[in-house]
């Protein structure tokens, strides 16, 4: 009787062992599920995030069309204007070359009437000191007409020699130490316009 109990006893000892066994591997597999239903769960904010992340890359890239569009815009409107102001520059230019030579024949005009004058005494056989008078007279005309152009002439005799003014055509022994690398003679006067040379003087120097 005895060791038939205690073949029961250790039989139900085992079932309970093989249960408890059962237990702990379904608690294993519960608690994976678990873990794998939170895993499962993670996945959509992940991909949520992915999205957003696109969408707002998508939103930038679309400001930054817009933006270049409109630049693209602005700089095709300034092109446009600036060619029409070079062209409109060119053309007033233009004009205001032609006026400004109009203006200077204007004022040259009466020189020359004064110089046709001047021949038609000659050929008449006026009086030599009327017709020199006369000639003077257009030649003070004449240079007032420079300087009122902005022409005058370069001082040239007993000056220094100064290659930015002068040029010179010929060097000669100098009639006195003082004149020594002075000019001594002009061949040709020399004329500014304004503060330009537009004309070296040719001279001759004294060495």
């Amino acid at each position: 009787m005895k060791k038939k109990d205690h073949k029961e006893n250790t039989k139900v000892n085992k079932d309970k062992v093989i249960d408890l066994n059962t237990d702990n591997q379904k608690s294993t597999e519960n608690l994976e599920t678990i873990s794998s239903d939170k895993e499962d769960k993670k996945m959509p904010i992940e991909e949520l995030s992915v999205l957003d992340e696109k969408a707002s890359l998508e939103a930038k890239i679309v400001e930054l069309e817009a933006a270049n569009n409109e630049m693209t815009d602005k700089y095709l409107r300034l092109s446009a204007e600036f060619d029409n102001y070079r062209k409109r520059t060119l053309r007033e230019r233009m004009e205001l070359t032609k006026t400004a030579a109009e203006s200077v024949m204007l004022s040259i005009l009466p020189v020359t009437d004064d110089f046709e004058r001047a021949m038609h005494s000659i050929e008449q056989g006026m009086d030599f000191e009327a017709t020199k008078e006369g000639i003077l007279l257009i030649y003070n005309k004449f240079k007032e007409f420079n300087k009122q152009n902005g022409i005058t002439e370069i001082e040239a005799v007993g000056k220094p020699f100064n290659t930015d003014l002068h040029e010179a055509l010929t060097k000669i022994p100098a009639p006195s130490e003082e004149l020594k690398g002075k000019i001594i003679d002009v061949i040709q006067k020399g004329y500014y316009l304004n503060d330009k040379v537009i004309r070296f003087a040719k001279v001759v120097v004294g060495e």
